[in-house]
């Protein structure tokens, strides 16, 4: 059943944390704009993920109203990077780049929650539970078809359709290809308890059997751990006791000893990245232009960068999706992209396997990186706002 069109200046397509940001930065410049997600207002959000946020991302997060006081987050003051069973290591501080941390961490679930709330108070307008099945850009604006929980279909019509949602919409448009890499490894989370308190540091850890993350979460961490898909399914299905010795062997005793583990999670990781992120009057941001690695948790860091820069030039832009425009767009955004890209693919390649000449070479790059200031600065500077 088809209904009437709507218009809205700006469509943004995938209510996640990217595209809320982006549409509540829109509505803060007084752009019209249309945010369009697939969940019910009030869904319950089931992902597992706890979610590393740079400083730059928190603030972002926080000029839209998205980061209230109560918020569950923990701080991250330091990030020790370390390999098992051999020297070198870096530590980054807070006081590297004279900030007041160095980022958060905080569950997906709940840090979705709060843009929802923002979204609601601040008046911007959502079609929520609604699916878009069809986007096409035409000379002077775009079309979508968009459909809803009871079976009706509409057009809406825009001049900028943003897609922020990680899904095949993006692959329909003319010109746009996905490059995917496949790791072959899949991703554990789990929180788990240790005898001694975290203080705050995240840990990376580039140990035999795959890298990992532990990330301080409340009173707990929560674990990232980087495995082939068997291992990761072995872990997942193992006794506590288990895990936690192994985990114990990786990583040492930084932390005293590993006590419980929680409920566990897996997900396999690959690379997606589009050839180009405009196509006529649709632009991709967030998932919708590169998912990564883990290894490094800057995905998520990137896809709010994408927002923050597109909403920037769109600001007080006679039309959003003017070609000039969105040329400016992605080619501002190409270099922090690539360049993140590039740097988490080359972690995993360069960290992967436990060859001793490799050991010592990744070592002596990590002594290099601790011991000397500028250079430790600026890399920390690249990993909290970008390149």
């Amino acid at each position: 059943m088809q209904s009437e069109i709507l218009h809205s200046d700006i469509v943004i397509v995938g209510g996640g944390p990217v595209g809320a940001l982006a549409a509540l930065r829109l509505k803060q410049a007084g752009r019209d704009v249309l945010l369009i997600e697939a969940r019910a207002r009030d869904a319950q959000v089931r992902d597992a993920r706890a979610l590393a946020l740079s400083w730059y991302s928190r603030e972002q997060l926080a000029a839209v109203g998205a980061w209230p006081d109560d918020l569950p987050a923990t701080d991250i003051d330091s990030v020790h990077v370390s390999q098992q069973q051999a020297w070198g290591r870096t530590v980054i501080t807070r006081d590297d780049l004279a900030l007041p941390h160095l980022g958060a961490v905080v569950d997906y679930p709940a840090l979705t929650h709060s843009l929802g709330e923002a979204l609601a108070a601040q008046g911007v307008p959502v079609l929520w539970q609604h699916k878009v099945s069809a986007v096409q850009s035409l000379a002077r604006y775009a079309s979508l078809t968009v459909g809803d929980a009871d079976g009706r279909s509409r057009r809406l019509t825009a001049r900028l359709v943003v897609l922020a949602e990680g899904g095949a919409l993006a692959e329909s448009l003319p010109g746009i290809q996905r490059h995917v890499h496949d790791y072959q490894q899949t991703a554990l989370l789990a929180e788990v308890s240790t005898s001694l308190p975290h203080g705050n540091i995240a840990y990376e850890r580039f140990a035999d059997a795959g890298p990992f993350a532990l990330l301080p979460h409340g009173e707990r961490m929560m674990l990232v751990w980087t495995r082939t898909p068997d291992d990761a399914q072995r872990l997942c299905a193992a006794d506590e006791a288990s895990v936690l010795a192994e985990l114990q062997q990786a990583f040492g005793e930084r932390l005293g000893s590993f006590t419980a583990i929680g409920e566990r999670a897996v997900f396999p990781l690959l690379l997606r990245q589009l050839n180009r992120v405009v196509s006529g009057r649709v632009v991709m941001i967030g998932n919708a232009a590169q998912t990564m690695h883990p290894v490094a948790a800057q995905g998520f860091n990137l896809g709010l960068r994408d927002a923050v820069a597109l909403t920037e030039l769109l600001a007080a832009a006679a039309d959003p999706g003017d070609a000039a425009l969105l040329r400016r767009y992605a080619a501002q955004r190409r270099l922090d992209s690539h360049a993140v890209v590039g740097f988490t693919h080359g972690l995993i390649q360069l960290f992967d396997g436990a060859n001793p000449l490799l050991k010592q070479l990744r070592g002596a790059g990590m002594n290099l990186l601790d011991s000397l200031p500028p250079l430790r600065k600026r890399f920390a500077s690249h990993l909290v706002f970008g390149v």
